[in-house]
């Protein structure tokens, strides 16, 4: 898998596919410096060579991995977003909404704590 659209080719419902592309293009729109390539079978949003978010789909729902000093910092507002989540991703049931605001805050963060980052991982 090399492309954004070999990977949502990868789920079979519809309606999901549709939601996590409008995602992918809200990020690249709204961070118009962060790259999306495909690593380990997943999206990755890349900034000067470093992580900065992925995300991965299931059946029942679709998860976002922030690296775990993101899910720390961010921890109260994904339960507040009605997420549940583990050390190193939260998961947005594919019946919910996304929070938007949540997404954006932890992007801006990862971008600016990594600013200076040479290296791919924390």
């Amino acid at each position: 898998m090399k492309t954004v659209h070999e990977f949502l080719e990868t789920i079979p419902n519809l309606s999901h596919r549709e939601k996590l592309d409008d995602l992918i293009e809200w990020i690249l729109k709204s961070f118009p410096s962060l790259k999306c390539e495909i690593k380990w079978n997943q999206p990755m949003f890349i900034d000067h060579g470093t992580f900065i978010l992925a995300f991965s789909a299931s059946k029942n729902h679709f998860s976002v991995a922030p690296e775990y000093v993101g899910i720390q910092t961010f921890s109260q507002a994904i339960k507040d977003a009605g997420y549940d989540h583990s050390s190193m991703l939260f998961r947005i049931k594919w019946n919910q909404d996304i929070n938007y605001q949540l997404l954006s805050d932890m992007i801006s963060y990862n971008m600016k704590e990594k600013a200076g980052m040479t290296s791919f991982w924390r």
